[in-house]
């Protein structure tokens, strides 16, 4: 593993053990580290076979870190974001419309990444459309994830649901994954 990979997981598991001290709900905690706990043996596994680009790589790092931010304190109650809510009379915490905007924004770049090193598929339209549909396809299956853990749970699983009272958190959370792929085609394509 280069330095930066050494640096970036160090930033991980140390966001890990301090998120993983008091947070504001145990079981909301686990279920929001674990796409980070599933990430991090994948990671180190493959950084010697298939190592990512130092961007990608800073990418996840970031992803993970909003991850596990979202863990300690719950996406509603993200203190700073609670602090935007109130000094501008929003409806909700909005750290949750940030973590589905970057889930489609940092998957598109690991996508991007992967199709055109291991695939023959060059750039141009096909790998944009495959790009956006993935990430889609992503977010979706993380709604499931948490149709399932609502059903399962019942009220116990409002901290990890974070609706906040939108009927339409779950269709507003797949658009921003959308715009969040797109935004990485436009934003970061030449990278």
């Amino acid at each position: 593993m280069k330095k930066h990979d050494i640096i970036g997981l160090g930033i991980v598991v140390a966001a890990l053990i301090w998120s993983g001290i008091s947070p504001n709900d145990r079981l909301t905690w686990a279920m929001e580290i674990a796409p980070v706990l599933i990430a991090l043996p994948i990671l180190v596994g493959t950084a010697r076979r298939f190592p990512l680009t130092r961007m990608v790589f800073g990418l996840i790092v970031m992803h993970a870190v909003i991850l596990i931010v979202g863990g300690k304190y719950t996406y509603a109650e993200m203190p700073v974001f609670n602090w935007i809510r109130y000094s501008f009379h929003l409806a909700r915490n909005h750290y949750d419309r940030l973590g589905h905007f970057v889930q489609g924004f940092v998957p598109a770049m690991i996508i991007r990444e992967l199709l055109l090193r291991r695939t023959g598929l060059a750039r141009g339209p096909w790998l944009a459309a495959v790009i956006v549909l993935s990430c889609l396809g992503i977010s979706a299956i993380y709604e499931l994830i948490e149709w399932q853990a609502a059903v399962i749970l019942g009220s116990g699983a409002d901290a990890f649901l974070a609706t906040q009272g939108d009927v339409w958190d779950t269709q507003k959370d797949m658009a921003l994954a959308g715009i969040g792929s797109i935004a990485t085609l436009i934003l970061l394509n030449r990278a």
